[in-house]
């Protein structure tokens, strides 16, 4: 779990100063063999535990980015990243988090963020991040 911290200025009406409030990003991955967007039950499972783990898990929305290598060609890896993120999503939503609180953002091979150059670039680009911001009142 990767967590980054996001300094946010908050100005009160009150005092007329600004106070820093300091909120994590969490993030997760899934990952996939090539062409696939099969979710298998040790990763179900561990998403499962690392949501159960988050305290307070109703006060974060929940952003999923998927990626994939460029085997199969641009039409086939924007179909293969959202099927990825709609599998990830409905494993989410059994999770009872509301929809509304999901969005997908489905990068294909687009945006990778490893280098495609090597077998094992490719085995990173292929997954889904699942990112939680928490919910600023």
């Amino acid at each position: 779990m990767i967590r980054i911290a996001i300094v946010i200025l908050l100005s009160t009406c009150f005092t007329g100063q600004a106070q820093t409030q300091v909120l994590d990003e969490i993030r997760m991955s899934i990952y996939f063999g090539g062409g696939s967007y099969d979710i298998d039950e040790f990763q179900q499972q561990a998403l499962y535990h690392w949501l159960d783990s988050i305290p307070h898990l109703d006060r974060y929305e929940v952003h999923l980015i998927s990626h994939t290598d460029p085997i199969g060609g641009k039409r086939y890896n924007e179909w293969l990243s959202k099927m990825r993120s709609e599998s990830v999503e409905q494993l989410i939503l059994q999770k009872n988090i509301p929809a509304h609180k999901i969005s997908r953002k489905d990068w294909g091979l687009n945006n990778a963020v490893y280098s495609n150059q090597s077998y094992r670039g490719m085995q990173m680009n292929r997954r889904v991040d699942v990112i939680l911001y928490p919910i600023v009142f």
